[in-house]
């Protein structure tokens, strides 16, 4: 037997909010999928190419208010796209993706068609953070070139990329900012202590990077690393410089993240540091 639905609110002819015996409410994505209907109708489930929760009555405030703005074909596409970026990251998305991604592309698209440049700062880091995440944003900024013909900009990859992390890690979008940001501040520090540059394309460079982002989130989670006394007072001893910085990066994400850090990591940062100033 097919389960249905019973229409609250018709969207428009491809989306509808419908009342589900299990969920309460879910919105439903189909081409014509609302076409002819009312409140009251009811549906079988199944016929929605995509069905997905709004818990947060917030968020479907902003689906609600943004839909009148875009085109109904446009619905269509950004359904593929969230079915493509679920392939590829081999992994559901979580549902505030389908409002945050496509009202920033809704936007993206026309601030492009008006030749509003939007520049990214972070895109080096952004990239060597979320690889994945970043490759896929690519494919996804080209399919929008492609369906919209216009010239994207490139640090639109970047945002893209972030929304599709936030989407497979639950984690919100003023968190990721906030660490990417926090970062490129370690990264600063780093370049001016040793007053260098680091090559952002370099492998020891994203190696740092890496580290830094998993850093952050054992701190986010409490996770300690174990103590390795003997190890961390032979690094002190041979590596002063490189030690003491491990230190100056620790006490900065303490300050930024309002969180204690196991002081193991120092012997970590260490590590990274002196490789990077061994080839510099």
């Amino acid at each position: 037997m097919k389960r249905e639905v019973v229409i609250g609110k018709v969207l428009n002819n491809n989306v509808v909010i419908a009342g589900h015996p299990y969920y309460k409410e879910v919105v439903l994505i189909g081409k014509g999928i609302g076409f002819n209907r009312q409140k009251g109708d009811t549906l079988p489930a199944d016929q929605a190419d995509k069905t997905f929760l709004l818990r947060d009555e917030k968020q479907k405030e902003q689906y609600v208010n943004l839909l009148p703005f875009i085109d109904e074909t446009f619905i269509d596409f950004m359904n593929d796209i969230m079915h493509y970026i679920e392939d590829r990251m081999a992994q559901p998305l979580n549902e505030h993706i389908h409002v945050a991604l496509t009202d920033h592309i809704a936007f993206a698209i026309n601030r492009a068609k008006n030749d509003m440049q939007f520049h990214n700062p972070f895109l080096f880091e952004i990239e060597a953070i979320y690889p994945k995440e970043y490759q896929v944003a690519c494919e996804v900024v080209d399919k929008i070139t492609s369906y919209a013909d216009i010239a994207f900009p490139e640090g639109e990859v970047g945002f893209v990329a972030l929304h599709i992390h936030s989407a497979i890690t639950d984690k919100s979008l003023s968190d990721i900012n906030q660490h990417y940001q926090l970062i490129s501040q370690l990264i600063k520090v780093v370049e001016d202590a040793f007053d260098i540059r680091l090559d952002k394309q370099s492998v020891d460079y994203h190696r740092l990077v890496q580290h830094l982002r998993r850093a952050i989130d054992r701190i986010h989670v409490g996770e300690e690393i174990g103590k390795e006394n003997r190890l961390a007072e032979m690094l002190k001893r041979e590596y002063p410089l490189c030690y003491n910085l491990s230190w100056k990066l620790i006490k900065v994400m303490q300050r930024q993240l309002n969180r204690p850090v196991d002081e193991s990591e120092a012997i970590y940062l260490t590590i990274h540091l002196q490789r990077l100033t061994h080839k510099s």
